[in-house]
């Protein structure tokens, strides 16, 4: 799946919100959009089974972690739930090297490179967020 076939069918609901601005955010949705397509690969042999139910689980958790934090506001608190999503962005990695037998090269390649691109994102943003004082009632 291409990114910019993926966009089309983004709802206009998540692409109108704040969190949409920030590119790790939509790269993190993405990936976890082409996890699901690995997921369809891996659970066709035995062995991938679990390394596919542990890869959905841990590449949703990424944006679900952006999505979360960016809820609760910036500061420490958004920090906290960007560190658990550079957590789940490196497990997520973790098993696309884990099913590197069952997912083609040039697909591991890609994916692995995301990651990188968005554990990199997230790491900017936490230190950014975890800087700031959170605000006194």
């Amino acid at each position: 799946m291409k990114y910019s076939d993926w966009l089309e069918e983004v709802p206009n609901s998540i692409k109108s919100d704040a969190l949409w601005n920030t590119q790790t955010y939509r790269k993190a949705l993405f990936l976890s959009e082409l996890a699901w397509h690995d997921c369809e690969q891996l659970l066709k042999h035995p062995l991938g089974k679990p390394i596919a139910h542990q890869l959905i689980r841990s590449s949703g958790s990424v944006p679900a972690n952006i999505e979360e934090g960016f809820g609760r506001g910036f500061g420490r608190d958004y920090g906290r739930f960007l560190r658990i999503a550079i957590g789940s962005a490196r497990e997520t990695r973790g098993w696309y090297f884990r099913g590197r037998k069952l997912i083609a090269q040039e697909v591991l390649n890609h994916r692995l490179q995301e990651l990188d691109s968005i554990i990199a994102g997230l790491v900017i943003i936490s230190k950014q967020q975890s800087q700031k004082k959170k605000p006194t009632a």
